[in-house]
């Protein structure tokens, strides 16, 4: 799987410190010019379905339960890998300063119907919803929240914009 790219917060000021390290798949789900994503109220972005993968977890399984459970998908068929993110963020856990998190993307199917979600509680509480939307509506969305600064920017959106338009990208050229 290919590296896309390596990313460091701008939050973060150091590198150096005690770090989780996080291994998490997330979903490219495509129909036309409209991709599955994730609505996150709290946030307000939008991004890729998929999470944390467990210790001894394989990818392909963690990305199909994670798929199933956050957007209520089907018959989840992964296509092809798309690349991996490394990245460096701040973290709040007790003993940890810093978060380096590897996100594979992987291209995905699914039946076209969703499901009910089986959403844990904090995804409930921080209202977080699954949604088909143009991938240049989201894109706009996203970049308007990093625009603005708005007070509740969570830290995952610098990422999942720039894997939007990566996307884009690659779609623009295989046009």
């Amino acid at each position: 799987m290919r590296l896309i790219t390596k990313l460091v917060h701008p939050d973060v000021k150091t590198i150096t410190g005690p770090t989780l390290t996080r291994r998490a798949a997330r979903g490219i789900v495509l129909r036309d010019r409209s991709i599955l994503l994730l609505f996150t109220e709290r946030y307000n972005d939008f991004s890729f379905p998929g999470g944390g993968i467990a210790e001894g977890e394989d990818l392909i399984d963690g990305l199909r339960r994670e798929l199933e459970e956050e957007t209520g998908a089907s018959n989840v068929r992964v296509q092809r890998d798309y690349g991996y993110i490394e990245e460096i963020r701040p973290h709040w856990r007790p003993g940890f300063a810093l978060m380096n998190m590897t996100s594979h993307f992987f291209f995905c199917d699914i039946d076209p119907e969703l499901r009910a979600t089986q959403m844990e509680d904090y995804e409930t509480a921080n209202g977080m919803r699954p949604i088909w939307v143009g991938i240049d509506e989201a894109i706009a969305h996203n970049r308007g929240v990093m625009l603005r600064r708005e007070a509740s920017m969570g830290l995952s959106i610098q990422r999942e914009t720039f894997m939007l338009e990566e996307i884009v990208t690659d779609l623009a050229k295989a046009a």
